[in-house]
């Protein structure tokens, strides 16, 4: 049994923690405020260009539409973007992402499909590489900032100048759709051929100039607000989880604290009550 001596010690140890922890939850909650504003104003905007591209789109058929809009006509080459956190104290914030990114690859794999993948963030490119590091193109940091163009454009530019090249059929994104401060979704969505949603354009304009220049101007856009939009939630989901997490490991050390507590006084008491004893048994036989 530990001494009286080693378990102020450790219980000393877990106050740290807790302090470290609390710490850790109150950061997380100022900065999921910001994190949750930024990703609720992004969504309008995303929402919008879909609903513009999907009343173009109805305007546009055959040899005519653009490429990112009908496809290569094959679907066995795909590209799978998984955007994660750099960071970890988060609870299975980063492995719900990676679960349904090894799900959708290892059902495409075994369809006989050509998979690569592109990995944002670090937890995505560990979490990945032992099983899938032979099939990983290129890797990007999300960073401490807060997501922005600057940071989605070199991305978004990578993966159209691969698909323009040929290299692959399909692009999809792997990542974690906010919905509150308790519920994130890991949400897989395709991204190239972009999926018009139906009754997504329900009003009909007449466009200056053609749909067909509109759509290229717009669907290589498309691809940035999505990631941007994608990485804007995983922050505020991020946060979130960091948030809950945080909130659990500071409750769970106060309870380790009361429990050690309680065992060293227990053990202290035992300690007296023994001495006691030998004083008096000392002092019973003189």
């Amino acid at each position: 049994m530990a001494s009286v001596k080693e378990m102020r010690t450790r219980i000393g140890s877990v106050k740290s923690t807790q302090k470290i922890t609390k710490a850790l939850q109150m950061v997380a909650a100022a900065k999921l405020r910001r994190a949750q504003q930024a990703a609720e104003a992004a969504r309008p905007y995303a929402q919008g260009m879909a609903n513009v591209i999907a009343n173009l789109a109805a305007g546009v058929s055959g040899p005519s539409a653009p490429l990112l809009l009908a496809g290569t006509g094959s679907d066995k080459r795909h590209l799978i973007i998984v955007a994660t956190s750099d960071r970890g104290l988060a609870g299975g914030f980063s492995s719900g992402i990676i679960r349904a990114a090894r799900e959708k690859i290892s059902t495409l794999v075994a369809e006989g499909k050509d998979v690569k993948i592109i990995a944002i963030g670090r937890k995505a490119r560990d979490g990945l590489r032992r099983a899938w590091g032979n099939r990983m193109i290129e890797t990007f940091e999300v960073g401490l900032k807060s997501p922005n163009f600057a940071l989605v454009k070199p991305i978004a530019q990578h993966v159209l100048d691969a698909y323009t090249n040929g290299e692959f059929d399909v692009v999809t994104l792997v990542y974690s759709s906010f919905k509150s401060v308790v519920t994130q979704t890991p949400t897989v969505r395709q991204l190239i051929p972009a999926v018009v949603e139906k009754n997504a354009g329900t009003a009909f304009y007449d466009y200056e100039p053609d749909e067909d220049t509109i759509l290229a101007a717009l669907l290589p856009q498309n691809i940035s607000v999505q990631l941007l939009s994608a990485m804007l939630d995983n922050q505020a989901g991020f946060f979130a989880s960091q948030m809950t997490a945080m909130d659990n490991a500071t409750r769970n050390a106060g309870d380790l604290i009361n429990a050690l507590t309680i065992q060293m006084n227990r053990t202290r008491q035992a300690q007296i009550t023994k001495e006691l004893i030998e004083i008096i048994s000392g002092a019973a036989a003189v």
